[in-house]
């Protein structure tokens, strides 16, 4: 367990305000404003790579309070984290919703960004019966593993802790990757120089065991880190190749989609979006703040999908060989509200989830909702 092993960079503003050159925290939280920049994200003329249409086959579940994070059982149903309740809650398809239990320890009153976050099972499961979960605490961010018997959750222990809270950017996505490692996205909790710090897990793509401690073969042999330079990533998701891509948020222009290498570092905070400097590796694709602000990603057919909460769309990416090969095209545009995380379910569908119960989105009856969508 890394319980402490490293300082965790803690903001100091709580007043909506952020130091370190943020302005008024309106610029920097997942509301954004947009600057002038060129649109590359929809503007181009590049012609996109022969991927898939969504079509939305049906809504999996209605009634739920700000979810957050989707994990898939064996038999096709899912769990789900809801924030602001500190509830997993189990979907099947039709639409029965039921509660599997409430994760202990979590802080849903005190940050406007925090919660339960992100969860996803064990690889091993069932024979692993774990279901982890990234949550905010009363003393940071952590990730936390519980038995679940398919029925109810057991009791909480820490895998990772010491991750740097804040009011805002507590990033918190969590995945286990086709090696069997557990990654966690973080963000950089308003203090924009723990993302570059490598003794603060702040601003970070983690990589750990199953267990907590750091995967051996990480670029700081003991460190987790994985990568750094983040600002407020919320996605992660593999394509067929095994690469890893995350998105993340802007401030003030560009919000990211970046493939993550191993000790890369992404640039924040001295650059958001593409600066072409040396030792930075850029983004493979950048938004205007108003057209994304993106949270959850998944991978399927050639595409990687990302559920755009400001934007209210979500879009679809081709890539191909660790590169961009299109130009990226929005679906659902408004048409949902504000979209909070896609998933690739066994079955080839995506399903994805609405975020219009958080305190930000307008939130239309029989919000917020899991909708289901197949790709033809």
């Amino acid at each position: 367990m890394l319980a402490g092993c490293l300082m965790a960079a803690m903001s100091a503003c709580s007043d909506g305000e952020a130091s370190g050159g943020y302005g008024t925290f309106s610029s920097g939280s997942e509301e954004a404003p947009t600057s002038a920049g060129p649109a590359t994200s929809s503007d181009g003329d590049d012609p996109r790579s022969a991927a898939p249409s969504p079509e939305v086959a049906g809504t999996v579940a209605t009634g739920l309070t700000s979810p957050w994070g989707l994990a898939f059982l064996p038999n096709g149903s899912a769990l789900v984290s809801e924030r602001d309740t500190a509830v997993i809650k189990q979907v099947r398809p039709g639409g029965d919703v039921r509660t599997v239990g409430e994760v202990p320890g979590v802080d849903t009153t005190s940050t406007s960004e925090g919660g339960l976050l992100g969860i996803a099972l064990h690889p091993s499961f069932p024979d692993q019966p774990y279901l982890y979960a990234y949550l905010t605490s009363s003393e940071d961010n952590r990730v936390v593993r519980m038995s679940y018997d398919g029925d109810r959750l057991g009791a909480a222990d820490v895998v990772i802790d010491g991750i740097p809270r804040g009011t805002y950017h507590n990033g918190g996505r969590i995945a286990f990757g086709p090696d069997g490692l557990l990654y966690a996205t973080t963000g950089d909790a308003t203090e924009a120089g723990s993302s570059t710090d490598p003794d603060s897990l702040g601003g970070k793509v983690l990589r750990t065991t199953p267990t907590g401690e750091a995967a051996p073969d990480n670029p700081d042999p003991g460190s987790p880190v994985y990568s750094s330079g983040h600002r407020n990533g919320q996605g992660i998701a593999w394509d067929d190749d095994g690469r890893l891509w995350q998105a993340e948020f802007g401030q003030d222009q560009w919000d990211e989609l970046n493939l993550i290498e191993p000790g890369g570092d992404y640039g924040w905070p001295e650059c958001e979006g593409s600066c072409e400097q040396t030792g930075v590796v850029d983004p493979q694709q950048q938004w205007p703040t108003d057209e994304a602000s993106p949270s959850g990603i998944a991978f399927a057919d050639g595409a990687v999908w990302m559920a755009a909460l400001r934007g209210e769309r979500l879009w679809s990416i081709p890539v191909s060989d660790g590169q961009v090969t299109g130009a990226p095209m929005p679906f659902l545009s408004g048409d949902y509200g504000r979209l909070r995380t896609v998933t690739a379910a066994p079955d080839g569908s995506l399903w994805v989830i609405t975020s219009n119960t958080d305190g930000r989105g307008d939130p239309a009856s029989g919000d917020d909702r899991i909708l289901r969508l197949t790709l033809e």
